[in-house]
């Protein structure tokens, strides 16, 4: 056998259409994680996926980069919330039960 033989091919890279790519961005926009849409789609890096993001908040110019910052800023509002809520069921639960 020769070395040439020997040595194995890179695998070729995969070809995504736009409309693959904005699917695949769309899905992490409604919430779902980067993991998540890596693993349904078979992509081998969120890296990748973050990319197209990018590439398409850029092209889609100073609105889409706003509304994704008040995203950000409401996700974090969220999650405060919700740790305010959980404080306030444990103290319900707390008061409740010293009756």
């Amino acid at each position: 056998m020769s070395a040439k033989a020997k040595r194995k091919q890179p695998p070729s890279r995969r070809r995504f259409t736009d409309e693959f790519k904005r699917d695949a961005v769309q899905m992490l926009l409604d919430g779902h994680s980067a993991d998540s849409v890596v693993q349904r789609l078979g992509l081998s890096s969120t890296n990748l996926l973050y990319r197209w993001k990018r590439e398409q908040l850029r092209g889609s110019g100073p609105v889409a980069a706003s509304l994704e910052s008040r995203v950000k800023e409401l996700e974090l509002e969220l999650k405060r919330v919700e740790r305010e809520r959980d404080v306030l069921k444990k103290a319900l639960a707390i008061f409740s039960r010293s009756d």
